[in-house]
């Protein structure tokens, strides 16, 4: 498992509200993507997830951004994640623990995809990853 800094961005779509705090997690998975999907979906529960309005308020979410560069477009969850491309706020903490990371359908690294990527909205490091003994 790997584990990115802690990152603080501006919110998307819905503009207000409180900042966000981000980080990429690396795991191993041996399950079904739906599977998983339904694990993050207890995890966003637990963690006092209710549903609003898409880009709204939310005391947690959690994205599945790849899953060993399985490609799906029809079921959730949809891989890779449709809209990461586009987000800074993942591909910064992504490229942190991953920059040779490859998209699987478009090819670039995450680090070529941070770097064309407009400043804003803005995403900042908070908190360095803890050091591992």
């Amino acid at each position: 498992m790997s584990a990115s800094s802690f990152y603080s961005s501006e919110p998307v779509g819905f503009t207000e509200q409180r900042r966000f705090w981000n980080a990429v997690v690396a795991i191993r998975w041996g399950g079904s993507p739906a599977e998983l999907l339904e694990a993050v979906q207890a995890v966003e529960r637990r963690g006092g997830r209710v549903a609003t309005f898409s880009n709204g308020p939310r005391a947690i979410d959690v994205d599945i951004l790849d899953l060993g560069g399985v490609v799906r477009k029809s079921r959730d969850p949809i891989l890779p994640h449709p809209r990461m491309v586009a987000r800074r706020f993942v591909l910064a903490p992504l490229s942190e623990i991953a920059p040779r990371w490859k998209h699987p359908v478009i090819g670039l690294t995450a680090a070529q995809m941070l770097a064309a990527l407009p400043a804003r909205p803005e995403v900042r490091r908070i908190r360095t990853r803890a050091s591992r003994p």
